[in-house]
């Protein structure tokens, strides 16, 4: 079985506790060394002192001065070595002959060591490994009238410089003990709250978990969107996201979508259709919790642009189909009419019945027909007079309807932008005591000219306006986009959007049209 691997806070805080030993032994071994430095700096500025005093005090002179050099001065250089804490004090003739030595046995014998600077008149400091051993020294002249009449040299032995450092290291052994067990419990701490950030996986977890997270992201082919709990910026949008939404490169906030989006409401969301400037889109918005405790939100977006397109040409075959059903059972009603008209003895009554009703409905289609140049356009306003008659409502063509071409609109755009102000129009007129819907279609100027009344209440200018803002709906036949279709149609073109109360309620659409090159 393959052991698993140490997870990735783990490792950092074994990492880290490697890297803070360094730096803390590293720390602890400088220190020793620079409290060794500042020992010696402060053993050669006391053996300095020590001579210098030695040498300058009254006493010494007048006892090199006298017959017996020795038996005066090594008393008092032996009093003065153990308060100040020297190891020796020597006090020597130019010729190097020691007058006094803490070992009595090396009195009279020449001293070992430099002392050409101090017969010069200086005084200076040497490490040098004398009858003693390694010892840091001063050497100073006495003078005599401007005269060098003998040397002093104070010093401190390494051993016991050794000494003094060591009885510091425990010092600052417990310092850098501190600091590493506290160094451990912040790498601890840090550890945990790491652990709980990477839910305790490892490395290689991670990176597999985070190539397979962006091979799905890029993948899928609905446009993904999520939002944390705070107000920035989104933490994932995936490519499709940003091509449904035309959202830039870089960082993504809420204000960046589209209105509808920006206006959902927040929790669960299920299957709401929002209309952009180019797309019909169903979103679903789920809240994503971990532990109990929200995290974020999912937008999942996917395009209905085309199925909207299928089902607007599938509305208009079924509204053409009964159109024919609805024109078939009265052409039935009308031929059972004719027949018993002729059964009763009345055959001039019944031509004239059947010739009537003919002329009404051919006048329509002659006139719809030399009027408006596109065939889609005529047969979506042939098939809505039938479908309002179904429903009480009068559907007239203007007089001045008329055009050759549905320019700048494609026969599609057209279809949509008409067939969806009639449907608006035959609701709202259905309800009403004249029941008349009115329709013109024309080219006037350099514009494209659509205009639909009905004889309902209007709508007010701010609920039309919200109507476009708004573009979705949560109805499940859809019902309700038809104006943010027609807002995002018109303003894809240019084009201007009006609605009217009174004298009558319209809506009045005018798209200029696009210039010949």
């Amino acid at each position: 079985m393959r052991r698993r691997q140490l997870s990735l806070a783990g490792q950092a805080f074994v990492w880290q506790l490697v890297v803070l030993a360094l730096m803390i032994g590293t720390g602890t071994a400088l220190a020793f060394l620079d409290a060794s430095r500042d020992h010696d700096v402060a053993t050669e500025l006391q053996v300095r002192d020590v001579a210098v005093t030695v040498a300058r005090a009254p006493s010494t002179l007048a006892a090199v001065n006298s017959p017996y050099p020795s038996g005066l001065l090594q008393p008092t250089t032996e009093r003065i070595r153990a308060d100040t804490g020297m190891d020796f004090i020597v006090v020597m003739a130019p010729d190097r002959t020691r007058y006094t030595h803490p070992n009595l046995e090396l009195i009279g014998k020449p001293f070992y060591g430099t002392i050409d600077p101090a017969l010069a008149g200086q005084t200076f400091t040497e490490t040098f490994t004398g009858t003693l051993g390694p010892s840091i020294r001063a050497v100073t002249p006495v003078y005599d009238n401007g005269r060098v009449v003998a040397l002093v040299s104070a010093g401190v032995t390494r051993a016991r410089i050794s000494t003094q450092v060591a009885s510091q290291l425990p010092v600052i052994l417990g310092v850098s003990a501190a600091g590493l067990a506290l160094a451990a419990l912040s790498s601890f701490l840090i550890s945990r709250r790491l652990r709980r950030q990477t839910h305790g996986l490892a490395p290689d977890e991670l990176r597999v978990l985070y190539e397979h997270h962006d091979a799905v992201l890029h993948s899928v082919h609905e446009g993904l969107v999520v939002f944390g709990t705070n107000q920035g910026p989104a933490e994932v949008v995936n490519d499709q996201a940003r091509t449904l939404l035309d959202l830039p490169d870089g960082p993504v906030h809420r204000g960046d979508l589209p209105v509808s989006l920006q206006q959902m409401r927040a929790g669960v969301v299920r299957d709401e259709t929002h209309v952009t400037t180019d797309r019909v889109l169903l979103v679903n918005q789920d809240v994503v919790s971990w532990e109990g405790k929200p995290i974020g939100t999912v937008l999942t977006i996917r395009d209905q642009t085309e199925l909207r397109a299928v089902l607007g040409e599938l509305d208009s075959v079924r509204g053409f189909a009964e159109s024919l059903r609805a024109q078939a059972h009265e052409a039935a009603n009308r031929l059972h009419t004719v027949v018993t008209m002729v059964e009763l003895g009345r055959p001039e009554e019944a031509v004239a019945f059947a010739t009537a009703e003919l002329q009404l409905s051919q006048v329509l289609i002659d006139r719809l027909l030399a009027s408006v140049g596109d065939a889609a356009l005529a047969a979506l306003l042939l098939g809505k007079v039938d479908q309002a008659a179904e429903r009480g409502v009068t559907l007239a063509i203007s007089e001045d309807t008329a055009l050759d071409s549905t320019d700048p609109l494609s026969p599609h755009e057209t279809v949509t932008l008409v067939g969806n102000l009639v449907d608006n129009a035959i609701d709202a007129a259905a309800g009403t005591v004249d029941k008349r819907v009115t329709v013109t279609v024309q080219h006037r100027g350099a514009e494209l000219l659509v205009r639909v009344g009905d004889s309902g209440p209007g709508m007010p200018a701010q609920m039309f306006a919200r109507a476009a803002e708004r573009g979705y709906t949560t109805k499940s036949d859809h019902a309700g986009l038809g104006l943010a279709l027609v807002h995002r149609l018109v303003d894809r073109h240019g084009g201007v959007i009006t609605t009217t109360a009174a004298p009558h309620s319209a809506v009045i659409v005018r798209i200029p049209l696009r210039e010949k090159s």
